[in-house]
């Protein structure tokens, strides 16, 4: 469910459109209900490019298990007091609220935000933090998930979020399609940096893209940021800051991302060996893996499995075979 206000920005309500309400006959499925809801009949959209008509009525709101608030560049102008009630009332009954760019400040004006991590768009992050010192504002990353409230910051990683979302319900097969239909990156955790100040060169340096192509099939090997930099012909330093300015993260963070990426495939696909899925990520050992994906998504891989993994084995209920201890399944996770 999305809310839009008078003056909402039109490209992340595009941006949620486009994740969240289009079909996926990729997928063979709809992945979600998505309804638009306004307090008017006729919404008039950021500087007056459209006007938006034929949508429900902000009543719609209340029957929403995620709430999309409304964003818009006029952030001093106070949201409309029924939009903020409705919002209230979604975070009462335990619907997910989530804030595209600025719909961290109708957040935190609704008071749901105090005491909470959030981002926002790093141009407003003074204005912010001078309205709203209680919220826990990052604002040199990509998105916040903070659990049941979750916000990121300007234009396209309002994407990210929303394929962080689609990850999160549906598991990283699902995420990985809606990411190719897109035609947009599958992962880019929300730690990352919201811009890289370094400006684009008259001719684009595609120096990482062969190195991250060889790491990611050797996962399974245990990289490091040196054999990296090896692979690269550059120092640990230099490669350092290509990951920065280029990728905005550092290279261990990132070697971390695409092995938890390829432990939730591995178990999505039927492997539940808690010793297979950490050799083959290259996350090393049972315990490690624990730890990583319970970081990353907020559930260990038993609960990872009974989410995500083929319906048939999750719910097999058959007679266990013998096997090492090191091939201790999921189920005991």
């Amino acid at each position: 469910m999305v809310v839009v206000d008078e003056n909402s920005n039109p490209f992340e309500l595009g941006c949620a459109t486009e994740v969240f309400g289009l079909g996926r006959p990729e997928l063979g499925r709809d992945l979600y209900r998505f309804v638009l809801c306004s307090p008017e009949p006729r919404t008039v959209m950021r500087d007056g490019f459209f006007t938006l008509t034929g949508v429900a009525g902000l009543d719609a709101a209340e029957d929403a298990d995620t709430l999309i608030v409304p964003n818009r560049p006029d952030v001093a102008t106070p949201r409309r007091p029924e939009v903020l009630a409705a919002v209230r009332r979604a975070h009462e009954r335990g619907a997910r609220l989530v804030g595209l760019c600025t719909g961290a400040f109708t957040l935190a004006e609704a008071e749901v935000l105090d005491g909470r991590r959030a981002t926002a768009h790093w141009q407003c992050a003074r204005e912010f933090r001078e309205r709203f010192p209680a919220v826990l504002l990052e604002e040199d990353v990509l998105f916040v998930d903070d659990g049941d409230v979750l916000t990121s910051a300007g234009s396209a990683a309002a994407l990210d979020l929303g394929l962080h979302l689609v990850r999160r319900d549906h598991g990283a097969e699902v995420a990985n399609a809606v990411s190719r239909r897109l035609v947009f990156a599958a992962h880019r955790s929300g730690g990352q940096r919201q811009f890289i100040p370094v400006p684009v060169p008259d001719i684009p340096d595609t120096s990482l893209g062969p190195v991250l192509d060889w790491a990611r099939a050797r996962l399974h090997e245990p990289l490091t940021v040196a054999d990296l930099a090896r692979r690269a012909a550059v120092s640990p330093a230099t490669l350092h800051r290509r990951f920065s300015g280029q990728l905005g993260t550092t290279p261990g963070a990132w070697l971390t991302g695409e092995r938890v990426v390829l432990a939730c495939r591995l178990i999505e696909r039927g492997e539940d060996r808690l010793a297979v899925v950490a050799r083959r990520s290259g996350l090393g050992t049972p315990a490690n893996l624990r730890t990583v994906l319970r970081r990353a998504t907020g559930l260990t891989p038993t609960e990872y499995r009974r989410r995500f993994a083929p319906t048939t084995q999750r719910g097999s209920e058959s007679a266990p075979t013998p096997h090492h201890a090191s091939d201790t399944r999921l189920s005991a996770g």
